[in-house]
């Protein structure tokens, strides 16, 4: 009854917000499901279908956390077979990546089909560090490939004809780094159901996905796991993790498994509507953190990434919130690692409609009308000023002075 563990785009290395604590995060989140599903589990071998690392040039510290990882598996005596993804495979034309260096010292069998233009063997069994599938003591053959891209339909052709020619055996499992059409929205080059059905009738038992970050199954025999960390605040929302997988003579059972270390992410939205003032959106802000604080949505303990969406419209020039300064303020209340604070709000515009007919006084008067409605501390006195405007351009055309004019605006802007 063998059982493995099937992970997929891990990104070590991840560096996206520039922040060394969330690069570790992703270290942190492969070293705990590692030993909680794989070597407590005491799984026969552990899969990687594609993505352990976020970039093909990694940083030493990267390195070390791939090994230390890898190690943990090598001294429980659980073997590792992985394939490279987008993110980690070797540029064209070379023989080497950070992968390839791994399998040289042993900590994982990177699985590899031959080239055929060079008259090599599409499949040769893994020997002497080299090959394109292994034969496991526990029955089970698993199979690699490489990254495809959009040659992936053709590809498959090529990699159902090469395990058709190879002797029979109990399990086979494949190894490919793609995505299935109709998982996630924008994804270009995903591959329909229909491009993958040659493989399971080649024989393949279990087909083991990476690329798309959102965990997903398909016919019993497609299993793709999700990232092991979150990679953007959009996937926060994604169902991902690890697969526990059994298979016994019933079939396969694939379990996924979440519990083990990730950083809580906390997205908030407020919506703006249009006669708040710059004070009031900046308490609004606030009063979002203070609730998410105390109904335990956001734990500042746990140090969580978040998100606070401000939408809608406001009765000020949105360039008069100073963003960077409310961030900080709100960063430092709800302890977060990482703070986003995504301002989408406009200005409210007013435009009040004037008959061909309207004189030309009208027109000024509603133009000042809209300009001074637009103004969270002018609005209530819209009326008023728009009339004390045009007094104003009369007393101007009438050559008042200066000194006659600034006294006028003095009188108008008073509240009584």
């Amino acid at each position: 009854m063998p059982r493995f563990l099937h992970l997929a785009d891990v990104h070590l290395g991840f560096d996206r917000y520039d922040n060394k604590q969330r690069t570790q995060d992703f270290f942190f989140a492969l070293q705990d499901a590692i030993e909680k599903y794989a070597i407590a589990e005491k799984v026969d071998f552990v899969v990687i279908a594609g993505d352990l690392f976020e970039h093909r040039n990694i940083l030493p510290a990267t390195l070390n956390q791939a090994q230390t990882c890898l190690q943990l598996l090598q001294a429980a005596k659980i073997p590792v077979l992985a394939i490279e993804g987008n993110h980690d495979n070797r540029p064209y034309g070379t023989k080497t990546s950070w992968l390839r260096y791994l399998a040289d010292w042993g900590l994982l069998m990177l699985l590899e089909p031959g080239d055929s233009a060079q008259e090599e063997s599409f499949y040769s069994p893994w020997q002497e560090g080299y090959g394109g599938y292994v034969d496991l003591p526990c029955g089970v053959r698993v199979l690699g490939s490489q990254w495809y891209g959009a040659s992936a339909p053709k590809a498959i052709e090529q990699i159902a004809a090469a395990i058709e020619a190879l002797p029979p055996i109990a399990h086979t499992i494949l190894l490919f780094h793609h995505g299935l059409d109709g998982q996630i929205a924008r994804y270009q080059g995903a591959l329909r159901y229909a491009d993958l059905l040659p493989l399971k009738q080649a024989g393949v038992d279990y087909l083991a996905l990476g690329h798309i970050h959102k965990s997903y199954t398909e016919g019993g025999w497609i299993f793709n796991p999700g990232s092991t960390e979150a990679n953007s605040i959009e996937e926060s929302s994604f169902d991902r993790g690890v697969y526990l997988v059994e298979i016994d003579a019933t079939g396969i059972k694939a379990e996924l498994k979440q519990d083990y270390y990730q950083r809580s992410v906390v997205r908030l939205r407020w919506t703006a509507e249009g006669h708040e003032s710059l004070e009031e959106v900046e308490e609004a802000a606030i009063a979002q953190i203070q609730t998410a604080i105390q109904f335990q949505k956001l734990i500042p303990a746990d140090q969580p990434i978040v998100e606070l969406r401000i939408e809608g419209k406001v009765g000020f020039d949105r360039l008069d919130l100073d963003t960077r300064k409310l961030q900080q303020q709100l960063q430092q209340m709800s302890n977060a690692l990482i703070f986003l604070l995504k301002y989408d709000a406009d200005a409210v515009a007013y435009a009040s409609p004037l008959s061909e007919e309207a004189s030309r006084l009208e027109i000024e008067q509603e133009v000042f009308m809209d300009l001074l409605t637009a103004n969270n501390s002018y609005k209530k006195r819209a009326t008023e000023l728009s009339q004390g405007l045009i007094d104003l351009k009369d007393r101007q055309l009438e050559g008042r002075s200066e000194s006659d004019l600034y006294g006028f605006v003095q009188d108008l802007l008073i509240v009584d």
